[in-house]
C-alpha cells in the first residue's frame, strides 16, 4: 500500500513509519518539525531510500497537503497540535492547525480519491461527561480549546463522509 502519515516526524507517527515500512509498505511522511523532530526519521531515511519519502510541509498549507496526498492510497493523519496547556495559551495556532489543518487534509484527500482517511481523535472530546463507560454518542461540555478542535474534526470527518463518501476511522 502507499501510505501517508502527516505528523511522522512525532513519536506515534515516527513509529508508524517505522511499522509500515517493516511491512513492506511505501510511506511519505508530511511534517513541519514543529512538535516533531527529524532524528525520529533518521533511520528510516537511511534504511527505506527506496520506500520511504520525507516530504518537509505543513497541513496549513493545501498546496503542501496535496502535493503530499499525490499517488497515496491511504492518509494516517497524526499532525495535530496536542496539550490542552498549549491551546489555553494559544488557541488561534491550536486552531489553525487541529482544525484547518485537518481540512486541508480533507480537502487534498477527497480530490485525490485516497482509499481511507485515519486520524487521530481524542478521548478529550468527551468532556465533562460523567456517564461511564465512554460511548460515542453521549458527550459532555468540551474543556479546552484543544478539545474543541479534536471535536471539529470529528464532525467534519463524519460531514466528508455523508457528502463525499470519504471512508474515514477516528482512533
Amino acid at each position: 500500500m502507499k501510505i501517508l502519515v502527516t505528523g511522522g516526524a512525532g513519536f506515534i507517527g515516527s513509529n508508524l513509519c517505522e511499522f509500515l515500512l517493516k511491512e513492506g509498505h511505501i510511506v511519505k511522511c508530511l511534517d513541519n518539525f514543529a512538535t516533531g523532530h527529524i532524528e525520529n526519521l533518521l533511520p528510516l531515511i537511511e534504511k527505506y531510500p527506496d520506500t520511504f519519502t520525507l516530504q518537509v510541509g505543513d497541513i496549513r498549507n493545501l498546496d503542501d497537503c496535496k502535493k503530499a496526498v499525490e499517488d497515496m492510497e491511504y492518509v494516517l493523519h497524526e499532525a495535530a497540535l496536542g496539550s490542552v496547556p498549549r491551546s489555553i495559551k494559544d488557541p488561534i495556532t491550536t486552531n489553525e492547525v487541529n482544525i484547518g489543518g485537518f481540512m486541508n487534509m480533507l480537502i487534498a484527500s477527497r480530490d485525490a480519491k485516497i482509499k481511507r482517511f485515519m486520524f487521530a481523535a481524542s478521548s478529550s472530546t468527551y468532556g465533562d461527561s460523567k456517564s461511564l463507560p465512554k460511548v460515542e454518542d453521549i458527550i459532555g461540555k468540551p474543556l479546552s480549546p484543544y478539545v474543541v478542535t479534536k471535536y471539529v474534526d470529528e464532525l467534519y470527518a463524519n460531514v466528508f463522509a455523508k457528502t463525499y463518501g470519504i471512508k474515514y476511522i477516528g482512533l
